[in-house]
């Protein structure tokens, strides 16, 4: 099995890192996203609405004929509008209107045609779900259009937020005289969002966000601290930072409306290396923010005969990045099946933000879709993690637990919380997707994400 990858293109210095990595026993596509820490609203979804799509249609190579472009008209919707982080929610992908059509002078008789597709989540949450329907249709006249039809399929909420669902890829295939599949693509995907809902009760990104009104002061100015995105009228703690250790310059406060504040607070100890802010009674990762560069300048008369110097340590990043971009999985026998294995391209964690949280890399798999409908389920996907920490640096990483991904997901490394942490990390898995026997052959494809807090 192919895993291409693609590595990022950018960094961000207090959030979650992004990357897709795509793939192909055929492919796989191996995506990273942001994390979770702090929960979501609870709104729920609008109706789903029906949209239009141009498609493009491939009549089976028997009918000699040329590739269809037409429009698919096709709604989704769901059985839980508000579903929560865990739930299964199941989706129904309906198309009124295919763009397809009998390619054939010959009638096609009633319960012979069996449809599958995808349908995209997009938002909080993205992939791809297998849908199909049952094998059920009226007759078809000789070039008669195809009739509307509805899949079914389902998928685990692993994110809270807003998740969109539109139409994607879908197939008809006929069993009558021969097997035949006639495919229909989207030809300028996405399609339209036909509905979004949000999913809430599980943790979302920390946003939360400290900015300072000046880079620098004298011993005892006071600095203009904002906050963004902590939690709306709840205390906060403003305090200065010399390196890893917190300093007596802070101050406690309450948040807006809308989570934001403004503090002004007094420095006094010329140790100072940056300002936090934070909930609760100690600066954590998951409900602070910073730290904000802040240098004092003590400009106090020295005696004769010396010379003061300074000298800065600046804040890094949290970010990781991917050795190479393909992963060969090995092939397995249909009527034997069989573990398809190979290794995850190495990734480095850096963590050169010097403050006391910690990190977690994550990684979660969609079900891997293969020809004419058929899957290899999430839950066969499983790797064997390796964490190793390079010298000096001041954390040490730990491995996740060997065993399956699958789409609730699962730690492939990680790194606790400190006094000072930070470092670098070189991440590894052994990957192996468990093939039943009687798999049909072919190529399949599913979706990795990674996520880095």
């Amino acid at each position: 099995m192919a895993l291409a990858t693609r590595p990022p293109t950018a960094r961000r210095a207090a959030g979650p890192a992004r990357w897709r990595w795509a793939a192909g026993l055929g492919a796989l596509t191996l995506a990273a996203t942001g994390a979770a820490l702090t929960a979501p609203a609870t709104a729920r979804a609008a109706p789903p609405v029906p949209v239009n799509f141009a498609t493009r249609c491939v009549p089976p190579p028997v009918a000699g004929l040329p590739p269809i472009n037409g429009t698919t008209t096709a709604e989704i919707s769901v059985d839980r509008t508000a579903p929560k982080v865990g739930d299964t929610v199941t989706v129904t992908y309906r198309v009124t209107k295919p763009a397809a059509s009998n390619p054939v002078d010959i009638a096609l008789p009633a319960d012979i045609m069996t449809p599958s597709g995808k349908v995209v989540l997009g938002g909080a949450q993205t992939g791809q779900i297998a849908v199909k329907g049952p094998k059920k249709n009226p007759p078809v006249p000789g070039k008669g259009a195809f009739p509307g039809f509805s899949m079914t399929g389902t998928f685990k909420v692993t994110a809270a937020g807003s998740i969109t669902l539109s139409p994607g890829d879908y197939t008809i295939h006929t069993s009558y005289i021969m097997e035949l599949d006639t495919p229909c693509a989207v030809s300028r995907p996405p399609a339209p969002v036909s509905l979004t809902i949000t999913a809430s009760g599980g943790p979302v990104a920390n946003q939360r966000a400290v900015t300072l009104g000046a880079a620098s002061g004298k011993p005892g100015e006071r600095v203009t601290v904002t906050g963004t995105k902590f939690a709306p009228l709840t205390a906060v703690t403003v305090a200065g930072r010399a390196g890893a250790a917190q300093t007596a310059d802070r101050m406690t406060l309450t948040t807006d409306s809308g989570g934001g504040f403004t503090a002004r607070l007094k420095v006094n100890d010329t140790a100072t290396t940056g300002i936090v802010a934070y909930e609760g009674a100690s600066w954590t990762g998951a409900k602070g923010a910073g730290p904000a560069p802040y240098t004092v300048k003590d400009d106090s008369p020295l005696p004769k005969n010396t010379q003061k110097i300074h000298a800065l340590v600046a804040n890094g990043t949290l970010s990781m990045s991917q050795a190479g971009d393909t992963v060969q999985l090995s092939k397995v026998d249909f009527g034997t099946g069989g573990g398809a294995d190979g290794a995850l391209r190495t990734v480095t964690v850096k963590d050169f933000r010097g403050g006391p949280a910690g990190w977690s890399l994550t990684g979660r798999v969609s079900d891997f879709a293969g020809p004419g409908g058929s899957t290899i389920g999430a839950d066969r996907f499983h790797w064997a993690p390796a964490c190793t920490t390079a010298p000096g640096s001041p954390s040490t990483c730990a491995a996740g637990s060997e065993g399956p991904v699958g789409s609730s997901g699962a730690t492939l490394a990680s790194a606790p919380d400190g006094a000072l942490t930070g470092g670098e990390f070189t991440v590894d898995a052994g990957l192996s997707l468990k093939v039943p026997a009687f798999t049909p052959p072919g190529a399949y494809a599913g979706v990795l994400t990674l996520t880095l807090t």
